[in-house]
């Protein structure tokens, strides 16, 4: 059967005329272009076109991007999508560069971690029509999580294959490591020795990723100290108290790493994270 003629989009995706929904404004010191879109399809006729492969969108299902106007998407004239931007700060290591290395990523709406994040975006878009506002910050920051593991899901998809299962045996070195962070001896050493292999060849797998093991878990470390410092439960709680429940054993250390990660130190983040709470219904 032919493929129906469709028409390429070429404005950015509407949500009944009040346009794109910022999930969370960028931090201070953050590239407000540093940022992914995610277009979810609500309903009609949608055909993504990548690496000369066409893929039918189905209601629920999400376009990812780094772009505003993505070139691969076709859609008629019923078509209709929610368009969200989400900034990469608040994406945990995922980079708007390896998005647009891909061309472009599709996560099905009704399965895995992209039905999951496919329901939170649609709460999230009825909350913003509802409030006619930024939506609430609790379920806004929840997505972005979501969003982060989905997109680290499908980025890994669409990696090249490692040969002799390297891939399964880097996530779970991962995985090792997330459970571990809280130890300051979580070394290389370490980590190798609990998955029975050397350092050199655990040091060979993250290179083979872009990235040291150092940089991985001292990034993972950082962003867990970040979502930490923002909740209100913990804005009693001193920076140098969190910064060591993730494992940093010295204070100047994590607030150099912080602000080179993030371009404001812990607590002006603290402050900031208060202040936009209180700026945002709940």
């Amino acid at each position: 059967m032919p493929e129906p003629e469709y028409h390429q989009l070429g404005q950015a995706v509407r949500d009944g005329g009040s346009g794109c929904i910022d999930v969370l404004s960028p931090p201070p010191g953050a590239d407000p272009e540093d940022c992914l879109y995610v277009a979810l399809h609500v309903d009609g006729a949608a055909w993504v076109r990548r690496h000369g492969v066409s893929t039918v969108l189905e209601p629920g299902d999400l376009l990812i991007g780094a772009d505003r106007h993505p070139s691969g998407l076709l859609r008629d004239a019923e078509c209709r999508m929610v368009e969200f931007r989400v900034p990469c700060f608040y994406l945990g290591g995922v980079r708007q560069g390896d998005v647009r290395r891909t061309g472009g990523l599709v996560a099905r709406g009704s399965e895995g971690v992209g039905s999951l994040a496919s329901q939170f975006l649609r709460t999230l878009a009825a909350q913003a029509r509802a409030h006619r506002a930024r939506p609430g910050n609790h379920l806004a920051r929840s997505v972005s999580d979501i969003v982060a593991i989905l997109v680290s899901e499908l980025l890994e998809r669409e990696g090249p294959e490692r040969a002799g299962g390297s891939a399964e045996l880097l996530a779970r070195i991962r995985a090792h490591i997330e459970e571990n962070l809280a130890d300051p001896d979580l070394a290389p050493e370490a980590i190798a020795r609990s998955q029975h292999i050397s350092v050199r060849y655990l040091h060979k797998l993250f290179q083979q990723d872009g990235t040291t093991v150092g940089q991985w878990v001292r990034q993972r470390r950082l962003d867990a100290c970040r979502r930490e410092l923002e909740r209100p439960s913990r804005r009693q709680t001193s920076v140098s108290a969190v910064a060591h429940r993730w494992g940093f054993v010295s204070h100047s250390h994590f607030s150099r790493a912080f602000r080179g990660a993030y371009g404001v130190s812990p607590r002006e983040w603290q402050a900031y994270a208060a202040q936009s709470e209180s700026r945002t219904p709940s």
